[in-house]
């Protein structure tokens, strides 16, 4: 081969191999300005919440509006501390399980000027302590030995759990008591168990939530108002997340539902339906709805 087709090849080699690296340098380019979230590109979000049944429903009913719309979207559950702190860290880039003004007020006052507050999805919730309508105590107040001397908690950092160990220093009759923290199933299958045989049972309990809508339960009176009032479910975004995804800002700003639609959402979950099956069955349900928080 001579020395002029040599430099031929070589020149041609090199062209190709310039034309390979400005292919996938483009193809770069163009993967990543599609996750930045500007309009008419979709995105990767990342929705936090608490596996609690509340937010199980109203996150998985947010993630199938999202990805109707094209977005590919991951649920991370986490601890409530951690999801507070994800969000306000930009590792989530919103959740829709933030409880106030008490069940979650120490992670409010902690991270509200690092997050983005969009307002109330749910109005009315409540917590407290929950009997069964059969019991004769009807006041915190009321108790004295019923239940072995035992409240039935959810997870140990559970704002309502924290409530109720305050009740246990407030109230002066529940000296002597103990709390149990265990998780949100353990204690509804607690609280089932004990009804099937009508025995005593307290439980740590929040609306709206299903074992309203299966049991015949009632709140005890809360005179002393440990656990508070009346609570809202409400709306938290990372910062900077109007400008890089706006779609999904304007879902999670206009996302807003009733009590009784996050229950049916709810009790169909607790009776065996995947959530993500609920959640697409009641958006199929729900165009006019969905047709509000899309702005579609």
């Amino acid at each position: 081969m001579n020395k002029i087709m040599k430099r031929v090849l070589t020149l041609a080699f090199a062209l190709v191999v310039m034309i390979g690296i400005t292919a996938c340098g483009n193809g770069e380019e163009k993967e990543n300005s599609g996750s930045a979230g500007t309009d008419g590109e979709k995105s990767k979000v990342n929705l936090a919440m608490v596996e609690w049944d509340t937010e199980i429903a109203s996150t998985n009913i947010v993630k199938t509006v999202l990805e109707d719309m094209g977005h590919e979207v991951e649920i991370t559950p986490l601890d409530n501390a951690v999801m507070w702190s994800a969000v306000a860290s930009g590792d989530a880039d919103g959740m829709v399980a933030a409880w106030l003004p008490a069940t979650h007020g120490e992670q409010y006052d902690q991270y509200k000027d690092q997050v983005e507050d969009l307002g109330a999805n749910l109005e009315g919730a409540k917590i407290g302590l929950v009997v069964p309508a059969y019991m004769e105590a009807n006041s915190i107040e009321d108790l004295t030995d019923e239940a072995n001397k035992t409240i039935t908690g959810i997870e140990a950092g559970a704002g309502v759990v924290g409530a109720a160990e305050k009740a246990l220093t407030e109230y002066e009759n529940l000296d002597g008591w103990e709390l149990t923290p265990s998780s949100s199933g353990a204690m509804v299958t607690a609280l089932d168990q004990a009804i099937q045989n009508e025995e005593d049972i307290i439980v740590t309990g929040w609306s709206p939530h299903w074992k309203f809508a299966t049991y015949d339960l009632k709140y005890l009176e809360d005179p002393k108002e440990v656990f508070g009032g009346a609570e809202e479910i409400k709306t938290m975004a990372r910062k900077g997340l109007k400008e890089d995804m706006p779609e999904v800002y304007t879902v999670l700003d206009n996302f807003n539902w009733s009590i009784e639609d996050m229950e049916a959402v709810m009790l169909e979950i607790s009776e065996g339906k995947d959530p993500a099956d609920a959640a697409r069955d009641w958006v199929d349900a729900n165009p006019d709805k969905v047709a509000e928080w899309t702005g579609k």
